[in-house]
């Protein structure tokens, strides 16, 4: 089932990717194409399961700090002029481990994100 709708677009909308069992993108056209989503035709990987296992236990770390280190998080992606949010940059920091990254922001913002 394809169904094309302009009222996202006419908001200033283009939203592509999943909600729910459904699946849109917008077309070269500039129109919003909604259909089921297919089952995958093949099981994950191995790689594509331990990435997302990666995912799931950075995300499940963020659940578990407290709400003052969160905060530092926040502030500092603020604070650094990214342009990602608080949680992005620790992902990122669980994910990748690169120390001196974090150890910039930290310089840059005055916050202490890493302890020593």
């Amino acid at each position: 089932m394809h169904t094309s709708d302009r009222r996202l677009s006419f908001l200033g909308l283009g939203p592509t990717g999943d909600l729910a069992a459904l699946t849109c993108y917008t077309s070269q056209r500039g129109k919003v194409v909604w259909f089921l989503k297919s089952p995958p035709l093949v099981p994950a990987s191995e790689l594509q399961r331990r990435q997302r296992m990666r995912f799931t236990t950075a995300a499940e770390s963020w659940r578990g700090l407290q709400q003052t280190m969160r905060t530092a998080w926040l502030g500092a992606a603020i604070d650094a002029g990214l342009r990602i949010h608080g949680y992005d940059l620790w992902i990122f920091w669980q994910l990748k481990r690169d120390r001196s990254i974090i150890q910039t922001i930290e310089r840059q913002t005055h916050r202490t994100l890493i302890p020593p």
